[in-house]
């Protein structure tokens, strides 16, 4: 699982002189008749290694990309056996090499430039939020992070100061339980402190409250608005049971309903935008003529469509049918699902994308668009 510790490390990656290799190779065990998964590294690699024999460049670099092309080839050896695309930066002249798997598709590319490659990763990422699950009593909390279906234990507070047996001598009830009020104050303000500190530099986008029934109420009393603005939901769970994948299973269950609320929402806004024509389009034929002008803001796209389509790729025009391409009168490649190379394209060109998962009425449309800017009207069908 990619973390926020790791897309900080990728950020602040530099080559001080040296080139950075970053390749992006999308795995599509399930589509037979392409490429295999080989043969495509393969040609991203043969497409650089001639940098690593131009005497024009300095020797330092030629090295460095000479290990760089060794090293994916060695790394990136077996394919993996879930779709997604496997994405690596590396600049091995400065012993660097960072491998990340992106659960979505994205171009098949290799870019070789003074810093890493990294928009097509940061647009990916951004269709899934970052979620910190915290599980808490009067005097412990675990704070996980669940992230791309996964979780992995941050931190672990317990609470320092003494509590006293209750019936200790001398105490009467309404002390004792003052007492413990005032202690579980103290434990969770501090509870609040690690929040904030993870929500600023962690990059965690929903907060996810769980413990004893009983418990989490008084926990979430105490939440800033900041932090409560953040809250997904609640969930039950025993803290001295509960496993890694207990958290998981009952932070996965807020955040799908979240997602599917927001996909709902999304659908809504697009569908409300085109009927009083606002920058906004429904339909397969528009949106992929609105993705062939770089104008989405943001895609909805229906997560079960796939339609077979045309590609130019002079100039990027995509298509459902046609031979030669409108603009250029190039001839136009046939593809099996030309809303995947929409959605690769949104992405390139910086946009949203959003698969609508839950059932609305972008399913008979199939794919729908919040626009930068109004359409131009189609070019005449070549054909």
């Amino acid at each position: 699982m990619i973390t926020q510790e790791q897309v900080d490390r990728i950020l602040r990656l530099g080559g001080n002189g040296l080139p950075f290799v970053s390749l992006y190779l999308p795995v599509e065990p399930d589509r037979p008749g392409r490429r295999t998964y080989r043969a495509r590294l393969a040609s991203l690699l043969e497409g650089i290694r001639p940098l690593a024999d131009d005497r024009s460049l300095e020797h330092a670099v030629r090295v460095s990309l000479r290990d760089d092309i060794a090293k994916i080839e060695k790394r990136l050896g077996e394919e993996p056996q879930r779709p997604g695309t496997v994405v690596v930066f590396s600049c091995s002249g400065h012993g660097v090499y960072e491998e990340v798997w992106l659960p979505r598709a994205t171009h098949e590319r290799v870019v070789v430039d003074a810093d890493p490659y990294v928009r097509p990763m940061l647009a990916v990422l951004d269709e899934y939020d970052r979620t910190c699950a915290v599980v808490v009593d009067e005097v412990t909390a675990q704070v996980w992070e669940y992230h791309l279906d996964e979780v992995r234990e941050l931190a672990a507070i317990r609470d320092r100061t003494t509590r006293g047996p209750e019936h200790a001598a001398g105490l009467d009830e309404v002390r004792v339980r003052d007492r413990a009020d005032e202690l579980s104050k103290r434990h969770y303000r501090r509870l609040i402190g690690e929040l904030k500190r993870l929500f600023k530099e962690g990059g965690f986008d929903l907060l996810a409250i769980g413990g004893h029934p009983y418990q989490v109420p008084a926990f979430i009393e105490f939440l800033p608005r900041d932090l409560h603005d953040r809250l997904v939901g609640r969930f039950t769970v025993d803290r001295d049971t509960a496993t890694a994948a207990d958290i998981r299973d009952k932070v996965r269950v807020l955040v799908t309903d979240r997602a599917y609320q927001e996909q709902e929402r999304l659908v809504g806004e697009i569908l409300e935008a085109v009927a009083t024509k606002h920058h906004a389009t429904v339909g397969l034929d528009d949106t992929l003529w609105a993705g062939s002008l770089a104008a989405i803001r943001t895609l909805a796209v229906d997560a079960q469509a796939v339609a077979p389509g045309v590609v130019c790729d002079r100039d990027g025009l995509l298509a459902r049918t046609g031979e030669q391409c409108p603009l250029c009168q190039d001839a136009l490649r046939e593809v099996p699902d030309v809303i995947e190379e929409l959605v690769k394209t949104v992405i390139e060109d910086g946009g949203e994308v959003r698969h609508i998962e839950t059932e609305t009425d972008l399913h008979t449309h199939l794919t729908g668009a919040l626009l930068r800017f109004e359409l131009p009207p189609h070019p005449v069908d070549a054909e």
